[in-house]
């Protein structure tokens, strides 16, 4: 019996705000094509960078992930990111 092993890649993504500032978006999942999540995923990756584009922060690194925790329906965040409880407090 072999175990399926489901590994979830992230991409980033660089570029410069209205004002010229570097800003970087990590944790970005990327997702196969019949994922259905998929679109989700890139209309809240759009909004998300269309945001901080026009944003003036000092800050130059932002978490997707974080963001998506925020704004997604728990239950869908766990199902994309397979959140479960740990074992043997690992």
């Amino acid at each position: 019996m072999k175990k399926r092993i489901d590994i979830l890649l992230f991409k980033s993504l660089e570029f410069k705000n209205v004002v010229g500032q570097k800003v970087k978006v990590v944790e970005i999942p990327v997702l196969v094509e019949d994922n259905t999540y998929k679109f989700l995923i890139q209309v809240r990756l759009q909004t998300y960078v269309t945001s901080l584009y026009n944003e003036k922060s000092l800050k130059k690194s932002y978490s997707f992930k974080d963001y998506l925790k925020k704004v997604m329906k728990w239950p869908d965040y766990e199902q994309l990111f397979k959140v479960g409880e740990l074992k043997n407090n690992a």
